[in-house]
């Protein structure tokens, strides 16, 4: 379920974009659409963390499927009736872009919660839980843009077709799942207050957050841009944007089976500095890349330490946030940490092509002195993650405390 879900997400993901810049020939509009993608993923972020704590996760799960399934399957007739190049046709690809994305982060949320239970359970063998759990997240970021890519180049309402059918896959191969259960159902607002005093209240989990921002944010406008770049700056095609994209995928599954062995023997801080530090210096080199080949060593070399850096990260986070809040915290530290996506869209949106390689570079720059900062806390902290946390930090217990119950 979560191999199938994830490649339509990557899928859908990476070819929209790319499908709005061949069809228009805007860079203005690429980057609009990779911001309307994003901004209703906030809204999911908000809202599914309470939902999952209230429904359980294997029915937000099936349920948000079942939904892309029906919304790409209709906007795949829409296209077939309409010209290619018109605006009904970018307003549908919009559309779908933008309910997409909300759909996918709902089911994310699911399967993430899911994750995390498991990974409580497996104790000090939590990072080895993780690993698997990425490794389907990067095989489909491997093959996403790619078949992306190959399927535009047939045509968008077979790509659309394609991840209708990858979404109803996901939803039949569903089953009640043995999950976390609520010990009580709380309000949205009164569940993300919980979770912001959580995090607020764990110092580590705030340096995680803080850490994440400026990570996101570079890797926002680096995959923002990487259509333009490859297809305006470097003159190639929409199916070499996906070859760069699924080669670094590669990339970064064989670093994310690397790291399972490397925290084994050093621990999860200097994996997870190792992995930053990589991250920050292949996204300067990206930035001053002078042509295709070099950018896509870049964009693999990124990857590579994006991949271990989130293996870390998700072990961390699997600890940090107590059970018994997990859904409500989950979605205010996403919320938090996705926030600079579309920001990262509304970026390439204003600025002109000439100008992203500086806005990276400035990017960049950022991420390696918010990274810096960021494991300095973590080291000050790391016996506050040793073990998986059960208890919450007492303002967010006089939140959960005080805290009204749903009807």
């Amino acid at each position: 379920m979560r191999a199938s879900d994830a490649l339509a997400t990557q899928t859908a993901t990476y070819a929209i974009p790319l499908l709005i810049l061949v069809t228009t020939g805007s860079t203005s509009l690429t980057g609009v659409a990779f911001l309307l993608e994003w901004m209703p993923r906030l809204v999911a972020f908000t809202l599914g963390g309470p939902l999952v704590d209230r429904f359980l996760a294997d029915r937000v799960f099936r349920t948000a499927a079942l939904a892309r399934t029906l919304l790409c399957a209709a906007a795949a007739a829409a296209l077939a009736l309409l010209p290619e190049a018109g605006t009904a046709a970018t307003v549908v690809v919009m559309t779908v872009g933008a309910a997409g994305g909300l759909l996918s982060q709902a089911s994310f949320l699911a399967v993430e919660t899911l994750g995390a239970h498991a990974s409580r359970r497996a104790g000090s063998d939590a990072h080895r839980v993780q690993s698997v759990q990425i490794g389907i997240d990067q095989s489909a970021l491997l093959a996403g843009p790619l078949l992306g890519g190959l399927l535009l180049a047939i045509g968008p309402t077979l790509m659309l077709t394609v991840v209708a059918a990858l979404s109803a896959t996901a939803a039949v191969s569903t089953t009640t799942l043995v999950g976390p259960t609520a010990a009580g159902v709380r309000a949205v607002a009164a569940s993300l207050r919980t979770g912001w005093h959580t995090v607020r209240g764990i110092p580590a989990l705030a340096w995680l957050v803080t850490g994440l921002v400026a990570s996101n944010l570079a890797l926002g406008v680096t995959q923002a841009s990487a259509p333009i770049t490859v297809m305006t700056r470097y003159g190639d095609s929409s199916v070499a944007v996906g070859a760069v994209w699924s080669a670094a995928g590669l990339v970064s599954l064989a670093a994310v089976a690397a790291c399972r062995r490397s925290i084994d023997r050093f621990g999860l801080w200097p994996v997870g500095a190792a992995g930053a530090a990589t991250a920050c210096a292949a996204c300067l080199a990206t930035a001053l890349a002078p042509n295709l080949g070099v950018y896509a060593v870049t964009i693999g070399v990124l990857m590579a330490g994006e991949g271990a850096l989130t293996v870390v990260l998700r072990t961390l986070r699997a600890r940090l946030i107590p059970a018994a809040v997990f859904g409500g915290t989950l979605s205010v530290t996403i919320v938090l940490i996705v926030v600079p996506m579309p920001v990262a869209g509304a970026l390439v949106a204003v600025l002109p092509a000439a100008a992203l390689p500086g806005l990276l570079f400035t990017c960049a720059v950022l991420q390696g002195v918010a990274m810096l900062f960021a494991f300095r806390g973590l080291w000050h902290h790391r016996a506050s993650y040793a073990t998986a946390r059960t208890t919450l930090p007492p303002s967010a217990a006089r939140a959960k405390a005080d805290a009204p119950h749903a009807a």
